[in-house]
């Protein structure tokens, strides 16, 4: 009988190490990402940007702040925060200061649903359903405006339902984002129309990289897509990849550098997890540097 018996107890111990290993090491192996991107004109000069997402970072979370806070060394020309950057009322301070330095840079953001509403346990087998959340049934309890003014009073503008142009490194790039379509807040048709020939790069920005938002985009003329919220699948199985994405995107395309119909789609694993599933396996959080040449 001993044989039989030793194949679940195998089973159970091989998961239980693989659970320890997820939540205590995986899920602080901070990792930056260097990617290089092929945008620009011949002759251009390199723009480097620093892309983040999904921090959602709590007042206690020292060791993320720390890691976010060095990536000021790499000295990017342009920040994007795609969102999902708190999860807890108190943590607007803590990012502030992890954020640090980088706010002198030039840097864009819109806002996830985890900016507005905070986190509650949920039932891990609805993100192996695609498509867009509602938005939940109550107030937003996160002080979403306050991260938004602090932002803006550095100089980051807010692309939630928004065009901008932005001079980074003496060119002019112009911007097109949305407030998180994930829970429906996002509103294309106010910024809808071709992106202007004149400007030298142009950049759609979404937290769900929702197929029905990065089309319109694609179709308008942004040439780069950026976006977060799939913590690049977060449990991964090795050498395959992500399982679901929590959107209506391809698996395929959970995180990482991807043509999309004709314009570079850019998807970040990002940096956090929810305080209630505070594990990623074969995923590591990470932020990206990536050279526009």
């Amino acid at each position: 009988m001993r044989p039989v018996i030793a194949v679940p107890l195998a089973v159970t111990a091989t998961g239980a190490a693989a659970l320890a290993y997820a939540a205590g090491y995986e899920v602080r192996a901070f990792r930056l990402r260097r990617l290089d991107v092929p945008i620009l004109p011949a002759g251009a000069r390199p723009l480097r940007v620093l892309h983040i997402s999904d921090a959602h970072l709590t007042p206690g979370q020292g060791r993320k702040r720390d890691w976010i806070r060095r990536l000021a060394a790499l000295e990017p020309d342009l920040v994007v925060n795609t969102g999902d950057s708190i999860a807890h009322p108190g943590a607007v301070p803590a990012l502030l200061e992890a954020l640090g330095p980088l706010l002198a840079r030039p840097g864009v953001f819109v806002f996830g649903s985890n900016d507005y509403y905070s986190p509650r346990p949920l039932n891990p087998l609805r993100y192996l359903l695609p498509g867009r959340r509602p938005a939940p049934d109550r107030q937003p309890d996160l002080p979403w405006d306050d991260l938004r003014d602090s932002l803006q009073s550095a100089g980051w503008v807010d692309l939630s339902n928004a065009r901008a142009r932005v001079k980074v490194d003496g060119r002019e790039l112009e911007f097109g984002g949305v407030d998180d379509p994930h829970i429906g807040r996002d509103r294309y048709s106010d910024i809808a129309g071709p992106a202007d020939p004149a400007a030298d790069l142009a950049i759609g920005v979404t937290h769900s990289p929702e197929p029905r938002i990065l089309d319109r985009m694609a179709a308008d003329g942004f040439q780069l897509l950026l976006a977060g919220h799939t913590h690049g699948g977060q449990v991964c199985v090795p050498f395959r990849g992500a399982l679901v994405t929590n959107c209506g995107l391809d698996a395929g395309r959970a995180k990482g550098l991807h043509d999309y119909a004709g314009a570079w789609l850019h998807v970040s694993a990002g940096l956090g997890t929810s305080p209630y599933a505070a594990f990623r396996f074969a995923c590591p959080p990470e932020a990206t540097l990536l050279t526009l040449r």
